[in-house]
């Protein structure tokens, strides 16, 4: 639990301190869902949907205030979110046709709608790269490292994974614009 609360201020400061004002304060609540998803899908397996949810109305938010109130921002925000969700869709449904089975859970499918929210289109799919970079140096280390038997049915908590990603993939970009 302590390395939870640490990981959580850890968040907020970074986010604070990249962040311009709003922009940052929109960041924190970001590094702290993320940390709250990651937490909860690595215990149970499982991203709650008001988690999800949230994390798509701040981006939206965040979208609106960054715009300066032009609505194309959380437009095009909501698009980014609905595309990349049809893409894990579509990952979803051709893993189900393979292997007769989920491969990807809904809550990732429904964290994706958070990754597309706030990250642009060039950033998407290095989080998503980040994550499953991460998820397979884990299992990687776990399996070959410590020993441990896996089978080819186990399962993954990739919200563990991607919910960082997507959040460390916000604080680099906004750490690299505000640079430049």
């Amino acid at each position: 639990m302590l390395l939870g609360f640490a990981a959580g201020i850890s968040g907020v400061a970074a986010s604070l301190a990249v962040g311009d004002g709003v922009a940052g304060v929109f960041g924190a609540g970001l590094a702290l869902l993320m940390l709250s998803i990651a937490a909860v899908d690595a215990k149970i397996y499982l991203i709650p949907d008001q988690l999800n949810a949230a994390g798509v109305l701040l981006g939206l938010a965040n979208a609106l205030v960054l715009g300066h109130g032009d609505p194309t921002w959380p437009a095009e925000a909501a698009l980014r979110a609905l595309v990349v969700v049809g893409a894990f869709l579509g990952l979803r449904a051709v893993y189900l046709g393979l292997r007769r089975r989920h491969g990807i859970g809904l809550g990732d499918v429904k964290l994706a709608a958070v990754a597309g929210a706030w990250l642009d289109w060039s950033i998407v799919p290095i989080a998503i790269e980040l994550a499953a970079l991460g998820a397979l140096a884990v299992f990687g280390f776990r399996r070959f490292v410590l020993g441990k038997p896996m089978s080819h049915n186990a399962r993954l908590p990739f919200g563990l994974f991607f919910a960082p990603a997507i959040w460390g993939c916000w604080l680099l970009r906004t750490a690299l614009a505000n640079a430049g």
